[in-house]
């Protein structure tokens, strides 16, 4: 099969196609010394992670969704051996390794496994005495990190109507991650005819990430300009959409907390209807937004600031009355909690029908009174990662609204 492409027009149309990452050998090489420098606050227990993780991939299958795999994206498209080459060498390359003696090993190492054991090694991370080094107890064991972030795959590539941002992550950990976007965009034997437009290219010096992307409508996109993501990147992007000719023609950036708990803009609010919002009760203030449209005539994106509550902002774009649905129904304790496990990082996989963390048992509750289907699944492991249910999923395919 050939010429797949990229179709995401909304946050909430039928999905029909998604990638999803099953946690693999990475969250095994997790230690309470690295969690830091890994962005980890825990570590999961694979065998019930990967339990959790299939249950979710079959409540999407069962409802009509094509479940992609990054890791066997990735392997198909680099099993040609000069493209396995370049991929080897650009993953080795940015892992930081200074002796030349080391890079062979590794690359030797990684050669001779077959391409999706090798696709799996990559993402798990190689350590010094898998290629005949001696390891030393007090120093680091690995020659190649592992990527315990993988299997939010939202960040790494973000589709947006029907192109991709292939993003720059903020941190010297996750910007691995987009290699495998690239590959597959460039090289897989579905893609690489379909002339994917990219948005965003991972060689740009801002960064941005897919957590902060959100597609309100084929009109309005909404970007938060967050700890991770810059307001330049957003701008570069916004350009390049507009001079493509799509359909978005505002592009608003919210200006949010540069602070942990306020990491993507997916984790404070997530479109879940028409006109209903799960939200973070946190951001509910006054938001500082930037509405970006561009002058045609000139090529020139044309900036207004404005102020006001994320319902009169959302209202006012979207032109309809909005319903903010509060995490934890805004209960100090109750949303400090839920937020802590994504309350508001909520995945629709129709208008009204919703993919939830069943931990968060109050705002599903919530969610239910406001006639919101809610397919609730166990993450007692999955939510150690802080990330939920659209963080680990990314669209490649919605049905128009």
């Amino acid at each position: 099969m050939s010429g797949r492409n990229i179709h995401v027009y909304s946050e909430i149309g039928n999905l029909k196609t998604v990638v999803l990452h099953r946690p693999g050998e990475e969250i095994e090489n997790l230690t309470p010394d690295y969690l830091e420098r890994l962005l980890f606050d825990d570590i999961p227990f694979l065998k019930v992670a990967r339990e959790e993780h299939d249950n979710f991939a079959k409540i999407l299958q069962n409802n009509g969704v094509e479940v992609l795999y990054l890791e066997k994206l990735t392997a198909e498209s680099v099993e040609c051996k000069e493209v396995k080459e370049l991929f080897l060498s650009e993953v080795i390359s940015e892992c930081g390794i200074e002796k030349k003696e080391e890079i062979e090993k590794i690359k030797e190492f990684l050669r001779a496994l077959p391409t999706k054991a090798m696709v799996d090694k990559i993402m798990a991370g190689v350590r010094k005495k898998e290629v005949g080094y001696k390891e030393d107890f007090n120093e680091y064991p690995f020659l190649m990190d592992p990527m315990p972030n993988l299997y939010f795959t939202r960040d790494p590539f973000a589709s947006i109507g029907k192109g991709i941002t292939l993003n720059s992550m903020r941190t010297r950990t996750r910007r691995r991650e987009t290699i495998f976007g690239k590959y597959i965009f460039k090289y897989h034997p579905e893609f690489k005819g379909s002339n994917v437009p990219l948005w965003y290219d991972r060689s740009h010096q801002y960064n941005i990430e897919g957590g902060d992307e959100l597609v309100l409508s084929n009109e309005i996109l909404a970007v938060g300009h967050s700890e991770r993501t810059d307001k330049e990147a957003i701008l570069t992007m916004a350009k390049n959409i507009f001079e493509a000719g799509e359909s978005f023609n505002t592009v608003l950036i919210f200006d949010i907390p540069k602070i942990r708990a306020f990491m993507h803009l997916d984790t404070v609010f997530t479109m879940i209807d028409h006109d209903k919002f799960t939200v973070h009760p946190g951001i509910e203030g006054s938001l500082k937004v930037t509405a970006v449209t561009f002058d045609e005539k000139n090529k020139e994106l044309i900036m207004n600031e404005e102020e006001g509550s994320l319902e009169k902002i959302l209202s006012k774009y979207l032109k309809k009355d909005i319903t903010l649905i509060r995490c934890g129904g805004g209960d100090r304790i109750i949303s400090g909690r839920e937020q802590w496990n994504d309350g508001s990082n909520t995945l629709a996989i129709a208008p009204g029908k919703v993919v939830t963390y069943e931990r968060n048992y109050i705002t599903n509750e919530i969610l239910d009174k406001y006639n919101v289907t809610v397919l609730s699944m166990a993450s007692s492991e999955l939510s150690r990662g802080r990330g939920g249910p659209r963080c680990m999923s990314m669209p490649l395919y919605r049905e128009d609204l």
